[in-house]
């Protein structure tokens, strides 16, 4: 398994696959910027497929109130480094926060073959490595049934007024994605089940601890990359079902670096957390959205939350086909369109 492609003065995003069995139906997606140009700092992403089997989950460790381990130069370095990735998209009109307006209009059928792109595609053949599996190859529905219950951890080098920044940015996210999806979502320490993860340059010998503990049997091959985190990623997701050969969501965790600027952090939240919701893929032709690799939108679109409704219809069931769920799709699409939802 590779770290991030570095393509200079481009927007495009590479999917990897690591090679599991193919009945696995758990997820890791890498949002990563390119760590070359310094000037042109432009976005890439990689998404794996690691193996895993469902298993009890250990509980989060408390938050202490002890005053933050100071950065090292590295992290001091990278934080650096992300505040002018920041700088830059915002420069270029990138990073919106406005959600889509009069210049992003879609129709019903735009967003049908969206959410077919974003929901329902897959890139590269399961078990199969990096074996490309054609244009517009199908996946299934990948969704929660059972209830979302959230929590955040935090590494000892996040600063204490952050953690409260952060917590509260979740909390309020979860929430949204509840009324969006009319899916059970709440924050809890009491058993959660989709763990969001600070954690800065420094934290990274914690991580893949961490991911342990949560996960024992996660394939080995998806730790490495958490080992020694290449600056190019600064956020990803993995999502594993809770039976085999299930699409059904159990377990999501959520890692994103400290060093983020706010907006850039809240976008990693955004981003990452919708996809573990069961947005999995992204679309080159897809607007206004935050699955896109032109990194347009920091933020959740409108959009986006009505991708989040079709996926969510209690008609479309974990495991379904794309040509099973497309009717559904088509009539969902339209009932939220023509009542107004694109504008």
């Amino acid at each position: 398994m590779g770290a991030a492609r570095d393509i200079s003065r481009s927007a495009a995003r590479a999917r990897l696959r690591a090679n599991v069995p193919a009945w696995v139906p758990a997820l890791l997606c890498v949002a990563a910027l390119s760590a070359c140009d310094e000037a042109a700092l432009a976005p890439s992403q990689t998404v794996v497929t690691p193996e895993a089997r469902p298993a009890p989950v250990a509980a989060p460790p408390p938050v202490t109130e002890a005053e933050p381990t100071p950065p090292s130069a590295a992290s001091r370095e990278i934080a650096a480094y992300y505040s002018r990735v920041q700088a830059d998209n915002l420069a270029r009109g990138l990073l919106r926060t406005d959600g889509g307006g009069p210049d992003t209009p879609f129709t019903d059928t735009m967003l049908v073959r969206n959410f077919m792109a974003i929901a329902l595609e897959e890139e590269y053949i399961r078990g199969e490595g990096l074996r490309p599996a054609g244009p517009g190859a199908s996946s299934a529905v990948k969704k929660w049934t059972q209830p979302v219950r959230v929590t955040t951890e935090f590494g000892p080098g996040v600063p204490r007024e952050q953690i409260d920044w952060d917590r509260a940015e979740v909390a309020k996210y979860a929430a949204r994605l509840g009324r969006i999806t009319g899916h059970p979502v709440s924050m809890s320490n009491d058993n959660p089940n989709f763990y969001v993860l600070f954690m800065s340059e420094d934290d990274q010998p914690q991580i893949a601890n961490r991911i342990r503990q949560l996960v024992p049997d996660v394939n080995p091959n998806a730790l490495r990359i958490f080992r020694n985190l290449p600056r190019g990623i600064h956020c990803l997701v993995m999502a594993f079902a809770t039976d085999y050969g299930g699409y059904d969501y159990g377990t999501a965790i959520a890692v994103i670096r400290s060093e983020h600027p706010d907006l850039m952090r809240r976008s990693c939240v955004h981003e990452e957390m919708a996809q573990g919701f069961g947005l999995t893929n992204d679309s080159p032709s897809a607007r206004p959205t935050i699955f896109n690799d032109d990194d347009e939108f920091a933020l959740l679109t409108r959009h986006d939350e009505l991708l989040l409704k079709i996926l969510y219809d209690p008609r479309l069931r974990p495991g379904m086909s794309a040509e099973e769920a497309l009717p559904i799709v088509r009539e969902k699409a339209a009932d939220l369109v023509g009542s107004g939802n694109s504008s």
